[in-house]
């Protein structure tokens, strides 16, 4: 702590939070300081909030090292000048209030007049030093600009890419003086493959390309891309699964294109869910009292961000990932459409709509950067033919399967069919929000149209038959309230009857098989499914009603003072549409139960649980093998498909490595043979890298397992990332190492742990060399931390697949143990490939489990040396780094470990 005079001291726990109880202090990410002194009620003067108001949209990591580097300032040596540094960044963020050149002053003013009474603590703070301006600012719903309509682009041209334009335009890319990679270059030869035309309809040239570590892939699949695009004049879609790459690829775009045309559209746009980006309909809602207390604040702060913002991305764009977390509830995912309800052309900011806005740039885009998830959903559920890609590339191609998965999976489930029930009904009792029924958003419908309204208040009484608030509550006391509940009442008493996996016991989700049923649970889905058609058909009548009024439209329809009546009605079809199709596989997953099994499918019930507290019940449907609905969904009506990523193949002994990914890329479903492309990793993992498997920890010795991470930690001075494959194993360990490492000048993050968001966790890690970071499978992919920061990955244990009733299913499919070998060294090889990123990285992959079988060191790179060590061992070849890369380990890193 330090004091307004100027004197620091360190103090302890108990006196620092009675200092804050008295006091306002000056804090950097208040929840975060809260969780480590368990004092959840820490309140004082959170810099990152300052921050926030004062550079909306700008990128900070939120520790006091990246808060120096956003605001210029010296960044501090060590914990004792940490809290001068707060104290010079407040004035650092006065200073820049009071000066005529700061960027973001338009509505300041007007937003800190609404913070102040919200009785925000930066608000008498800041009040002296932003003026008044000379005019009254503008509202950020009246600042936004609206997009406009653009005409349909015309079908692209077929062409073929000559290879030497191909070689040319990657040189462009890459730039003078490159290094140069024939490995690149033959990749992007391979790529170029799919933009030549297809021989015939549903045939798709389909290209699976592994690419190792460094061969540059993202560009290598741009060169060809780019190249199509401006002479063909066609789109591309960029597939991703996780937003870490997303930001890369929209970074790396710009080599290709320009952020704007002459015209002003954008040619790289990057779409996601519609959940994704701020609703300005729930914003407004919010500033005008749908908010209290500390959401209320956060509502403005967004409010000021939006109108910085380069395109409304909430999650993973440029809001500050921790915003949200500093507020603690829901805030964010408030401000979004998380439900489906958007209006569309009704609501009053439609014409300025984040998400209007991207959907229609992507339709005039050269490239769009988009999720593996969307792309499916929208290749399922697509508007218009015309708009559906047909050029893709799916990076990260090993988790297509997985998202497929999801994708086209069916789950009848209590949560699932509450939300149902609120989109036909609207809100119910004093339910809070803008949330509207089909009767307030089609009331127009419904006064001109007869049939029309008679349609609309038959699914009305008929979605009464759903689940409502307090259907949880309801079932524990065995008092279901209608068919869906009933039906759920009994899904919940089989799965616990049939229960035999220790769950119940651990607190964790239980399931059982959709075979041999009680009559129960058969009686309850067949009078759930009578419930269900009873909302399904006035919803399939009210379609028709739909089509109908846009095929003979009434006056009204499309005069003058209407909103968007054309576009409101046709989003209100598409929306049925797709509820229709939702409950017609819910109907047809019900008729199932207690029949023969479907080879094709998987069925189970399940309950759903965490700590104990049950917070789902549901009957799952999945494809034994989702690349089929893939295949007829995604690749027949595409005309060239690559699937690339670093570990697509299977690191097997075996003669066809690539019988996996060829499995499972839905090319056996598809009429193709696939071009099969392989490009070895340039990296010397022989003299960079070691693999070491600890011998001495035994299984389920947790105070072991903490004491070998913290001795890692203290071993290589930090830049451990650690794996585990639970997340109660996770909290165990890092309630016992945090502060012992902590007091070394050794930070532990944990995801799981800490009240911060996974990518900003990332950003923490990345940018303090000496911290670490613990998480689970999310850490696992798609992490990018290249250089020193990154030296080490640990895992605790071999990453064996859950055996649940799915992968026993697609186990006994797939080959046994064999299928179970191949998933593991893929998540192996994931993890690994966390490690080495770029040519001058080196460090150790720790495996802290002596049951490593060794038919599984085939996960690792070719060369890389596998040992077999103690621990003692281990910490001493972990503190002499790998060739040159010594790891300028902590003095408390001399325990258990000898220094080179």
């Amino acid at each position: 702590m330090r004091s307004s005079a100027g004197a620091t001291q360190a103090v302890s726990k108990g006196d620092a939070i009675m200092a804050a109880a008295d006091t306002p202090v000056l804090l950097i990410n208040a929840p975060l300081v809260a969780s480590r002194l368990g004092y959840p009620d820490l309140s004082g003067l959170d810099l990152l909030e300052a921050f926030a108001f004062i550079h909306p949209a700008r990128f900070c990591v939120p520790t006091p090292r990246g808060l120096a580097e956003a605001l210029g300032l010296a960044v501090p040596e060590s914990d004792a000048d940490v809290p001068a540094l707060l104290q010079q960044a407040a004035g650092a963020l006065i200073a820049t209030c009071r000066d005529a050149a700061w960027p973001e002053r338009e509505g300041a003013w007007s937003a800190l007049q609404s913070l102040e009474r919200l009785r925000w603590p930066w608000a008498q703070v800041l009040k002296p030093h932003i003026a008044k301006p000379d005019r009254a600012e503008r509202w950020l719903f009246a600042r936004l600009p609206e997009w406009e309509e653009a005409g349909e682009r015309p079908a692209p041209r077929q062409i073929e890419l000559a290879p030497e334009a191909v070689s040319a335009q990657l040189a462009r890319l890459t730039g003078e003086g490159a290094e140069s990679r024939e490995g690149q270059r033959a990749y992007a030869q391979d790529a170029a493959r799919i933009f030549a035309p297809r021989s015939a309809p549903g045939r798709p040239h389909l290209a699976l390309a592994q690419a190792g570590t460094g061969i540059g892939k993202t560009l290598g699949y741009l060169a060809p891309a780019s190249l199509w695009a401006e002479q063909a004049g066609g789109t591309v879609w960029v597939s991703t699964f996780t937003k870490n790459l997303q930001r890369q690829l929209r970074a790396e775009s710009r080599r290709a294109w320009p952020a704007k045309r002459t015209d002003g559209t954008p040619p790289v746009v990057v779409r996601k869910g519609r959940e994704n980006y701020l609703c300005l309909l729930n914003l407004e809602d919010a500033l005008q009292g749908g908010f209290a207390g500390r959401a209320a604040v956060l509502a403005q702060l967004v409010a000021r961000w939006g109108a910085y913002t380069r395109d409304g991305d909430m999650i993973g764009g440029d809001l500050p990932g921790w915003l949200g977390t500093l507020f603690r509830k829901r805030g964010i995912a408030a401000l979004t459409d998380q439900r489906g309800e958007c209006i569309y052309a009704g609501c009053p900011h439609y014409r300025k709509c984040f998400i209007e806005r991207a959907a229609r740039d992507s339709t005039q885009a050269d490239l769009v950067i988009a999720n593996h998830a969307l792309v499916m959903v929208n290749a399922a559920r697509v508007r218009d033919p015309n708009q559906r890609p047909t050029r893709l590339i799916f990076d990260e191609g090993h988790h297509v399967f997985d998202a497929a998965d999801s994708t086209f999976a069916a789950t009848l489930s209590g949560q699932e069919t509450i939300e149902l029930r609120r989109w036909i009904i609207g809100p119910e009792k004093e339910s809070r929000g803008r949330r509207r029924g089909l009767s307030a958003r089609l009331a127009d419908l419904a006064s001109y149209d007869e049939a029309g309204g008679e349609a609309i208040a038959a699914a009305c009484k008929a979605g009464q038959l759903l689940p409502s608030d307090g259907w949880l509550q309801r079932l524990a006391e065995n008092t279901p309230f209608g068919p869906l509940e009933a039906l759920l009442a009994a899904v919940r008493t089989a799965t616990y009857a049939r229960d035999e996996s220790g769950g119940i016991d651990a607190g964790y989700g239980i399931e059982t098989e959709a075979a041999g049923l009680p009559g129960e649970v058969i009686e309850a889905a067949s009078a759930a499914a009578e419930a269900l058609a009873s909302i399904r058909v006035p919803l399939i009548r009210l379609g028709g009603r739909l089509e109908a009024i846009l095929a003979d439209p009434p006056d009204w329809l499309d005069a003058p003072n209407e909103r968007g009546g054309r576009a409101r009605i046709e989003g209100a079809r598409f929306a049925l549409g797709w509820r229709i199709d939702l409950i017609a596989a819910w109907e047809s997953l019900l008729d199932r139960l207690g029949g023969p099994a479907d080879p094709e499918f998987v069925d189970w019930l399940a309950v759903d649980r965490s700590d104990a507290r049950e917070f789902d019940v549901a009957i799952h449907r999945r494809w034994l093998d989702p690349m089929k609905p893939f295949a007829r969904v995604v690749l027949e009506p595409a005309h060239g498909v690559m699937l690339t990523s670093a570990t697509l193949t299977d690191r097997t002994q075996d003669d066809d490595k690539w019988a996996s990914a060829v499995a499972r890329s839905g090319a056996g479903h598809v009429e193709v043979q696939p071009l099969l492309s392989a490009a070895e990793s340039p990296f010397d993992y022989a003299t960079r890298a070691e693999v070491l498997i600890v011998t001495d920890i035994a299984k389920g010795d947790l105070p072991a397992l903490a004491g070998a991470y913290a001795r890692i930690i203290e071993a290589s001075g930090g830049g451990v990332l650690g794996l585990f494959t639970a997340i109660r194993r996770l909290r165990s360990v890092h309630g016992r190492i945090a502060d012992r490492l902590a007091r070394a000048g050794l930070p532990v993050y944990a995801q799981h742990v800490d009240p911060i968001d996974t990518g900003t966790l990332v950003d923490i890690f990345r940018d303090d060399p000496r911290a670490s970071l613990i998480g689970t499978d999310a850490l696992r992919d798609g992490v990018d931390v290249p250089g020193h920061s990154l030296r080490c990955v640990v895992m605790e244990q071999v990453p064996w697949p859950r055996p649940d009733i799915l992968h026993k299913a697609r186990r006994l499919a797939g080959g046994g143990s064999a299928y179970d070998d191949r998933i593991i060294r893929a998540r192996l090889a994931q993890a690994f490939g966390r490690l080495i990123r770029s040519k001058d990285d080196a460090g150790h992959f720790v495996m802290l489990s002596p049951a490593f079988p060794t038919r599984l060191q085939a996960a690792f790179p070719p060369g890389t040396p596998v040992l077999r060590v103690t621990l003692d061992q281990a910490l001493q070849r972990i503190a002499a780094g790998v060739g040159n890369n010594l790891y300028m380990p902590s003095p408390a890193s001399a325990k258990g470990a000898v220094l080179p």
